[in-house]
């Protein structure tokens, strides 16, 4: 029996990173489709619990059938894990997202979320994500994202790479031709931040978010996914979700003795 790979995203299954993943995995086995109706960037892992969840088949402009739920990215795994998918998934991937999800702003991402769900779940899960902050004219090439993850995910289901249980890959790209590829580590802020303050129509305050990304690679972190990706290499950073400070835990033990 061929492997069943999982394929969901953040971005909402219209995406044409979705498309180009789905086309370039059906090379290596069955792909199952279960990503959101709309775009979830930025949801983390958000879940629906306050209304009911959805789940409906579309048609792809190919003409290919996927499904389709109202709910997120986090959503979609479990939903799939718990009894959607034919069988259980040998391999969860998410993406490609449009946009990269790099440093820490990666707990914001909802593609690296549902890899999270996958890996939470004790199966393989890469979360893949291109660099499009190019010039506005430049078309991403997910076909080259796709044929990347590929390669990854190729050498999981034959085991050639083993990806320890509850660990998930952030796979990173850059655009154009990359380099090579380098297994990193999470770097800091690759994104300034910004308040935009302004009045709608009705003379109401409003407030937007913005910022811009870093252009040029931090000196000195070589070993990190944002230096990796700025300097045109596929990044691929190891993750878990235990976020447990381990270094701090025996300068809190005093702690213990309060009397509360």
């Amino acid at each position: 029996m061929p492997p069943l790979i999982l394929l969901t995203n953040d971005d909402g299954y219209l995406s044409p990173g979705l498309h180009a993943l789905r086309r370039v995995l059906a090379e290596l086995g069955e792909v199952w489709v279960l990503a959101p109706e709309k775009n979830w960037s930025a949801a983390s892992r958000t879940r629906v619990f306050h209304k009911p969840l959805r789940v409906y088949s579309a048609q792809l402009p190919d003409g290919a059938v996927v499904h389709v739920t109202n709910g997120s990215p986090s959503d979609c795994v479990l939903l799939a894990v718990l009894g959607l998918a034919p069988r259980r998934p040998d391999l969860v991937v998410a993406g490609i997202n449009a946009g990269a999800n790099l440093g820490r702003d990666v707990t914001y991402s909802g593609t690296v979320s549902a890899a999270m769900e996958g890996a939470q779940a004790g199966i393989p899960s890469l979360a893949v994500s291109l660099d499009v902050s190019g010039e506005p004219e430049e078309t991403p090439d997910y076909e080259r994202a796709a044929r990347v993850a590929l390669k990854l995910a190729e050498k999981i289901l034959s085991r050639d790479l083993l990806v320890p249980h509850g660990v998930c890959l952030n796979v990173n790209i850059p655009r154009g031709v990359p380099k090579g590829l380098r297994i990193t580590r999470l770097g800091g802020k690759i994104w300034s931040e910004e308040l935009v303050r302004g009045k709608d129509p009705r003379g109401r305050d409003f407030f937007w978010f913005s910022g811009e990304m870093l252009s040029t690679p931090p000196e000195g972190e070589e070993d990190t996914d944002i230096w990796a990706l700025l300097s045109g290499y596929v990044s691929v950073t190891p993750l878990h979700l235990d976020l447990t400070a381990y270094e701090t835990l025996e300068a809190l033990r005093p702690l213990e003795e309060l009397h509360l």
